[in-house]
């Protein structure tokens, strides 16, 4: 494939991207209401892995070609790319920050296991290399750790010990969508399957599209993967956060993103058993710790946004918000002339 072709093909796979993450979000908000799982938990869990599936795609592939840099960029990116996304979204909703309007118990969890994971995967990087068959035993942790985390989450939400304080600027989950003969259970599964399949063959075709960008135009594979892969397979996070919003389902907005954020770290653990010549974790370069670095800054931020709830901030957005536009984009300023 030359370079005009990829990148040809690069675009119509984001535009498939784009155009699926716009339907999930009403099909997600749908399924919260009629399977009563609440838009938190869906947008966390069930919309976090869905929209993820292109980069996981992307990463996997790039991975069992051996293109580590690629895969792992491309995965850790996505966080720094949809937390980003987030604070555009907090730019759209004008009546408060978004932070404040959305605020959730859920999302403070996978906040808190989303900075745990990635640290352990720092953690990871620069301790004794052990691989079994190629793989690192503490990738099997990572995702047992992630399952605890979303079980733990779980019985949290339903022991209901703490809340977040109701003020006139939030908005609360509530059901807007009731069963009937056009709209049940089982054709919004279908619908939500349907459009799922279309991300993940997107998300395969923009991992080999990425290869070969990187390597006709020289770029290095933390670049390439960091950002351009990462920012396509984002736009389903992009799209379904932006059409939350528009649609108030503001808990759904914020858990997707801090959900899919979570998912994209078990993404590396996963990129370690399809990358076959060795642990993954210490095949990283300086770029990577740079990313992954980065990303365990703006999740903090994210975090204490969160906790801190500030009504209008710098610019009519939360600080939090402003600090996560700036550190993305002097982040990758440095990468880029570093």
């Amino acid at each position: 494939m030359d370079l005009p072709a990829a990148v040809t093909l690069f675009i119509i796979s984001t535009a498939v991207i784009g155009v699926a993450g716009t339907r999930l979000g009403r099909t997600a908000d749908q399924l919260a209401d009629l399977t009563g799982l609440g838009e938190a938990m869906v947008g966390g869990i069930l919309l976090g892995a869905i929209t993820s599936l292109s980069g996981i795609i992307t990463s996997i592939t790039a991975a069992a070609q051996n293109h580590p840099e690629l895969a792992v960029s491309n995965a850790v990116g996505g966080i720094l790319a949809q937390t980003t996304f987030l604070a555009l979204a907090d730019i759209s909703y004008r009546k408060a920050n978004l932070e404040h309007a959305a605020a959730s118990y859920t999302s403070l969890m996978q906040g808190m296991l989303l900075i745990i994971l990635l640290s352990f995967i720092l953690l990871l990087a620069f301790s004794p290399e052990v691989s079994v068959i190629g793989i690192h035993p503490a990738s099997v942790l990572v995702i047992l750790a992630y399952v605890a985390g979303i079980r733990l989450i779980w019985r949290a939400k339903a022991r209901k010990m703490w809340a977040p304080k109701h003020t006139a600027f939030t908005v609360e989950d509530r059901v807007r969508y009731f069963e009937s003969e056009t709209l049940n259970k089982k054709s919004v599964s279908a619908r939500f399957l349907i459009l799922a399949a279309a991300v993940a063959v997107a998300g395969y075709m923009v991992a080999q599209t990425g290869i070969v960008i990187a390597e006709e135009t020289r770029l290095s594979e933390t670049i390439v993967g960091g950002l351009f892969t990462a920012v396509s397979t984002s736009l389903p996070e992009l799209i379904v956060t932006f059409s939350a919003v528009r649609e108030g389902a503001l808990t759904l907005a914020v858990s997707n993103i801090v959900g899919g954020n979570t998912f994209d770290v078990l993404t590396v653990a996963l990129v370690d058993f399809a990358y076959s010549e060795g642990s993954v974790y210490h095949a990283f370069t300086g770029g990577q710790t740079f990313i992954i670095i980065l990303a365990l800054i703006l999740s903090a931020i994210l975090v204490m946004g969160l906790l801190d709830r500030e009504r209008h901030g710098i610019g009519g957005i939360g600080w939090e918000s402003f600090l996560i536009l700036v550190l993305f984009v002097g982040g990758y300023f440095v990468l880029i002339f570093t």
